[in-house]
């Protein structure tokens, strides 16, 4: 299977565990980026290490987790080809990836089980992008971002 990067600050860091866990289980082979425990972090330290190599291409999704998710997805969404998409259920994650090529998932530790947040991550990583009419919407996204101003 293809390598999986996750990380998290300290609000995700239980539920990122229990991922991380449940996914090398699965037999992915996963890369965790930190943090290590659950003091105080800032979460943008997490977020663009790992969005940084999703963007480049090193590796093809990424799984970040903080209390809302907003600030991780913030931060990762600020790269080209990275499309963080935060996931409170396994519907929203299905129309991420099916409708939009998510290819970071990001989960609000604080307002998901761990038992919802493996349904979204499993929902996530088995579902295909559909292509077709969205592959042109996310092909705009990627235009977009090549002719924004540096």
């Amino acid at each position: 299977m293809p390598k999986l990067l996750i990380a998290s600050d300290h609000a995700g860091f239980e539920l990122k565990e229990q991922l991380e866990r449940a996914l090398r289980e699965r037999g992915y082979d996963v890369e965790d980026l930190g943090t290590d425990s659950e003091a105080s972090t800032d979460y943008p330290d997490y977020a663009h290490p790992l969005a940084e190599r999703v963007s480049r291409g090193d590796v093809e999704r990424g799984v970040l987790l903080c209390g809302t998710g907003l600030g991780m997805s913030y931060t990762a969404n600020r790269y080209p080809h990275v499309r963080a998409a935060v996931a409170w259920n396994a519907e929203v994650a299905r129309l991420a990836r099916e409708h939009n090529d998510a290819n970071v998932l990001v989960l609000p530790a604080r307002f998901v089980s761990p038992e919802q947040g493996l349904e979204i991550l499993t929902t996530w990583l088995d579902t295909e992008f559909a292509g077709g009419r969205h592959a042109r919407r996310v092909e705009k996204i990627e235009k977009a971002e090549q002719e924004s101003p540096s």
